[in-house]
């Protein structure tokens, strides 16, 4: 049981994390047409300049990149094309409002599979200012030195 309950994840947007300070995280799930569902399970996803968007009360991706599969033969859908998101009511609510009065973005960070079903991890998000990324950056070098400054103690 433990088996079909693992998350395996697709593909990661890495780029988020280091543009986007993230506020809330949602997981959604993801509609896919025809042979996406293959194309998704042989790892090919790519998250270049994709976000999704609140419209007539349905959550969008726009931008994901999901390649066509090899081996399909009647595939002719277009592979950045919009796709929507399924998400409880109240959470399109907060997402919808959060958007429209914060000036957040929905930001995906990774596609993953869950108990064999496509799901999409969204974030409302605010972008960082450039010295904001220095500044993330200052900190991590300091962490990072500080821990191996511990562990040279521990060996001594």
């Amino acid at each position: 049981m433990a088996e079909r309950d693992a998350i395996r994840v697709v593909a990661r947007n890495r780029k988020a994390r280091h543009e986007f300070e993230l506020l809330e995280q949602f997981e959604a799930g993801l509609v896919l047409e025809g042979a996406e569902v293959k194309s998704l399970r042989s790892g090919r996803a790519s998250f270049a300049d994709s976000f999704g968007r609140v419209n007539c009360g349905e959550v969008w991706l726009h931008n994901l990149h999901i390649p066509r599969y090899e081996h399909s033969s009647l595939d002719d859908l277009d592979p950045v094309r919009k796709r929507k998101l399924l998400l409880n009511r109240r959470e399109i609510e907060r997402i919808a409002s959060q958007t429209r009065e914060r000036g957040l973005t929905l930001v995906p960070l990774d596609v993953h599979f869950r108990r064999g079903y496509a799901k999409v991890t969204v974030a409302l998000a605010r972008g960082k200012k450039h010295r904001d990324r220095r500044e993330d950056l200052k900190r991590k070098t300091m962490e990072r030195e500080a821990e191996r400054a511990k562990r040279d103690a521990r060996r001594v």
